[in-house]
């Protein structure tokens, strides 16, 4: 059984996709702390004038160590996030069922993030398990590593496949302590760094063929 664990990322570029292709159990790991400048909330969109800008999902305040899974959105959610929008005319070429998913409902973040992601993922045809790590309530005590190992073997796993950013946080003998393969994607080479307008503006089959060109790396 192979699992990834990755923050929900809105519209992230198609590597994020390739590593959810790749696995049998993608897990939201939404019980670790709300990055306020990450890529939880918010995603780069071309802007019109040969630059990009943020798209970014409006949240209600919240505590700064508050996690993922707690965040909320204020009442005029959908309304704000319609004018965000303003101004991004490719947006129309969304196909339907992205299209409804960016749409809303606004319920709870975390809920709309994974909305978003699942839709992705079948538009693609990727049939990859979505679970959440909120789901096991892990102890404080584990963290880091630890914590993400747990959650890997709560869902089964026998491998782990990481994005190809993490090769310097992992240790592979941590993780063969837990009967885990540590495993890392190949790095991303190909065009779409920009998911959101490439669903908008790229055909679904040229589309679904990049992200099954996903390669395994061993640690």
């Amino acid at each position: 059984m192979r699992v990834a664990v990755m923050q929900p990322y809105f519209y992230p570029y198609m590597g994020y996709f390739r590593l959810i292709a790749a696995v049998d159990v993608f897990v939201l790991f939404d019980c670790v702390q709300f990055p306020r400048r990450g890529r939880v909330h918010r995603c780069e969109v071309p802007d019109g004038r040969g630059g990009t800008c943020w798209l970014t999902l409006p949240l209600s305040p919240s505590a700064r160590d508050s996690p993922i899974e707690s965040q909320c959105f204020p009442p005029e959610a959908e309304r704000h996030f319609a004018g965000r929008r303003t101004g991004l005319a490719w947006l129309s070429g969304l196909p339907d069922p992205v299209a409804a998913a960016l749409d809303g409902p606004f319920d709870r973040p975390i809920d709309y993030l994974e909305r978003n992601l699942r839709a992705v993922a079948e538009y693609l045809q990727l049939a990859t398990r979505f679970e959440r790590s909120s789901a096991l309530r892990l102890g404080p005590d584990l963290r880091k590593g630890a914590r993400v190992r747990a959650a890997a073997c709560a869902f089964g796993a026998t491998h782990y496949l990481n994005a190809p950013g993490g090769r310097d946080l992992y240790d592979p003998v941590s993780f063969q302590t837990e009967g885990l393969e540590l495993e890392f994607l190949g790095p991303y080479q190909g065009p779409y760094l920009h998911m959101l307008h490439a669903l908008a503006t790229v055909p679904r089959n040229v589309l679904a063929a990049d992200v099954m060109q996903w390669q395994r790396e061993a640690a």
